[in-house]
């Protein structure tokens, strides 16, 4: 074969000539070809590249599938029978390949998640862009070079061809539509017919009908005075744009201006021609930060990459990084995968680095800090991490390894006061009722509602449960009957319908499958009553109405949950309510436990700040500080001081008395400590191999294989493999789950481990495997 791109060397299984191969990563579960499969390309799509999504026959019927072309080959692999390689079938869309970068990164993914790379691209391209939503194919008209002699024009082709002779040659070619308005014709048909005698030329162009809506909330005023300390910080970090790959990360309490010093930076790097990814953890903060971009970069293209957009928007954002046509990109933790080429990206900013929003939970299960770190690794440039509460593992690379360099913003910003914490013990304040009834909201947080009402503040109530009550259970205690899941070894949790205005029957709902059931009347084993009991946002927005029934006219309280919150663009149309004032009591889950600024909220109420502590998760103090010191963080940002009430039937709990007192050094020491001593992360790294069947003793039997044929392998790797066993949920939507646990003190130790277990064929990633590397969760 004398060139790639010779096409009459070789024939396609004898038959066809070829223009080369290609690898291409099918977005199948395709994991015993690592690399991708091996596809001809027939000359016409000879100029097919690394990056192009293309269609390929998959399968013994040959079904159209897509994929990505990851490598150009000159010849096929070594063993790969040139005359038996099935060919590309077509170029599957217009856009422009995917950068190198981007190729690289989902290999780098597909390697260390342990994930098919087929899934892994997939999982880079949002949907709606595979999807091709809001698409549209448009017919551009030109005068010809040489017009056709004609013998004689009608007046709509003389004034066709006068208006599109008049234009600016800027301003053509133009599109059919638009010429035919200009013109003052019904319809197109005429300039087609014209394109088709060749009076005028045509050609195609594709582009996506979209655009972002600007969220109308507040922004962050302008440019404010900056502290010493923010100050001193901006230097610092200034010194390294445009000297390479460095980590730092900004420890700041709440309040203290962390994004003031990303927005200075950001400055920095525009001035500078290049471009700044901005990520943060959830939807919930996009409102906010987008009023603030916009506020101080006005004229600076700026993408918005997120779920809550529809999908011609996120599309249509996607195509202006696409372009180039973006300088600043921010959303969520997919926006990590905007298709910016590396030499364009001059900073990486990680917004509430600790947040476990980071970290998807479906295959590819990466890490979206560690994603990004990856990006500003590639792409040679500092990548800035931030947080009031680090997360462990970051805190530990800070302060103990040095690999990441250490800001400091201990004080808040001028104008804003520390909020005062008051740790209640629920227990006693359950004495003080004067009924036996259930009670969420005791005296003092009753009391400081009250007093924020009378001096017209606001206030934000946090309970990290949805729904209304979550235990059913028969009124006979000597029955001992609860009602579970059908499908999951979980509780029910009772619902009611979500319109006050219209009442209906309650229902149950399993907050891990979606399962519903009818709410029983009576007990199924001895036909006596049911009581319901517990906890959930719904039953506090009603004992909150019961107590203060002023608050009962629309809008007052709006409950902020996975429930009340499921339309498009609802939540962020709540925050702008919330910040006009419009809303005076805000209650929710963790959804508003982080990144709100709000002047007018005086007063934050954690209702039970228990509900994670007593998880089986090793991460449950952890979580537990971090929830109550972010929202306790929401108060105190006007000029009356904040008040901040958690509720706890746990008050020594060092979790919550630490969190209280805003002393998060002295609480990861503790925990490090603890950490340490058990050889669990961040001292160690970890996998966790979870295997699912709806069959029990099918189950068991795969993961005491899997664990056999691991433990001569994980020795070997000084690995330590724990396990099976089953998982503290062991069933999930009507699957058993049993874990295996992975520890190593070195990351590359376990990736060794995983790489060899694929290759044997003892790991294969899928729906009977689940394989997640650095779990922030083990239910």
């Amino acid at each position: 074969m004398s060139s790639l791109f010779a096409g009459s060397e070789i024939d396609d299984r004898g038959t066809r000539p070829v223009a080369g191969w290609a690898m291409v990563a099918v977005e199948r579960g395709v994991d015993r070809f690592p690399e991708g499969l091996t596809y001809s390309i027939p000359p016409e799509l000879a100029h097919v590249a690394e990056g192009h999504r293309v269609s390929v026959p998959l399968g013994k019927g040959d079904r159209p599938t897509r994929g990505t072309v990851v490598a150009r080959l000159t010849q096929p692999p070594p063993g790969i029978d040139p005359t038996r390689t099935k060919s590309i079938l077509e170029i599957a869309d217009g856009r422009p390949p995917l950068p190198s970068e981007l190729l690289e990164l989902a290999r780098w993914i597909s390697r260390y998640y342990c994930c098919p790379i087929g899934l892994t691209l997939a999982a880079m391209l949002p949907a709606a862009v595979r999807r091709e939503v809001g698409l549209v194919v448009e017919t551009l008209v030109d005068l010809p070079v040489e017009p056709p002699p004609v013998a004689r024009l009608g007046p709509r082709q003389r004034s066709v061809l006068s208006v599109v002779g008049a234009l600016d040659p800027l301003h053509r070619p133009i599109e059919v539509g638009e010429l035919a308005k200009r013109t003052g014709l019904v319809s197109s048909a005429s300039i087609r017919g014209m394109i088709r005698k060749g009076l005028l030329t045509a050609t195609t162009r594709r582009r996506v009908v979209g655009h972002a809506t600007d969220p109308g909330l507040p922004s962050a005023g302008d440019r404010p005075q900056l502290t010493a300390d923010q100050a001193r910080v901006i230097e610092s970090i200034a010194a390294t744009l445009g000297a390479g790959f460095s980590r730092h990360l900004l420890f700041g309490v709440t309040g203290s201006g962390k994004t003031e010093v990303y927005l200075r930076l950001i400055e920095q790097v525009v001035a500078a021609g290049k471009t700044a990814l901005f990520l943060v953890p959830e939807i919930a903060l996009t409102p906010q930060t987008i009023g603030r971009l916009l506020r101080r970069f006005p004229g600076v293209p700026i993408s918005i990459l997120h779920s809550g957009m529809t999908a011609a928007q996120r599309h249509h954002q996607w195509s202006l990084v696409v372009e180039g046509g973006a300088r600043i990109v921010t959303g969520a933790r997919s926006a990590v995968f905007a298709p910016l080429p590396t030499e364009s990206l001059g900073l990486v900013i990680v917004d509430e680095e600790h947040d476990a929003s980071y970290k998807q939970d479906q295959a590819p299960r990466y890490h979206g800090r560690d994603v990004a770190i990856r990006r500003a690794q590639q792409a040679k440039c500092p990548v800035v991490l931030g947080s009031a509460t680090p997360s462990l593992e970051t805190w530990l690379n800070a302060t103990r390894r040095s690999l990441i360099t250490l800001h400091r913003l201990p004080q808040r910003a001028p104008g804003l006061t520390v909020p005062k914490v008051e740790v209640v013990d629920f227990a006693q304040e359950r004495r003080r009722f004067a009924d036996r009834r259930v009670h969420l909201i005791g005296p003092t947080l009753a009391d400081g509602i009250r007093r924020c009402l009378a001096d017209q503040g606001q206030a934000i109530l946090l309970l990290n449960r949805r729904g209304y009550a979550n235990y059913i259970a028969c009124s006979d205690q000597r029955c001992g009957w609860i009602r579970t899941c059908s499908e999951c070894d979980a509780g029910m949790v009772c619902h009611r319908p979500e319109r006050r205005d219209a009442p209906g029957p309650e229902f149950l709902r399993c907050h891990h499958c979606g399962t519903e059931q009818r709410m029983p009347r009576h007990c199924p084993q001895c036909g006596r009553g049911v009581t319901v009991f517990g906890l959930g946002t719904q039953r506090v927005e009603e004992e909150l109405l019961h107590l203060f029934p002023e608050l009962a006219t629309p809008d007052a309280v709006t409950r902020v949950d996975s429930d009340s919150m499921d339309a498009p663009g609802e939540f962020h149309r709540v925050l702008e309510r919330f910040g006009r004032g419009s809303i005076r009591v805000l209650l929710g889950t963790q959804m508003i436990a982080k990144g709100l600024d709000f002047p007018g909220v005086r007063l934050v109420g954690v209702i039970n700040a228990d509900t994670a502590l007593n998880l089986p998760d090793f991460r449950a103090s952890e979580r537990t500080f971090q929830l109550v010191n972010q929202v306790a963080g929401r108060c105190g940002r006007g000029e009356a001081a904040g008040r901040a009430i958690v509720q706890t039937f746990q008050p020594e709990a060092p979790a919550i008395r630490l969190a209280a007192l805003h002393r998060f050094e002295e609480f990861a020491d503790l925990e490090l400590r603890d950490r340490d001593r058990f050889g669990l992360p961040p001292s160690r790294r970890m996998v966790r191999l979870v295997i699912r069947d709806e069959d029990l003793e099918r189950a068991e039997t795969v993961a005491r294989t899997l664990a056999s044929s691991l433990r001569p392998l994980a020795a070997e790797g000084e690995v330590d493999l724990r396990g099976p066993a089953p998982c503290p949920i062991a069933r999930l939507s009507g699957r058993h789950r049993l874990q295996i646990e992975l520890l190593a003190d070195e990351a590359g130790r376990l990736q060794q481990l995983l790489q060899r277990g694929r290759e044997a064929g003892v790991i294969r990633p899928g729906e009977s495997l689940a394989v997640d590397v650095d779990p922030v969760a083990l239910l």
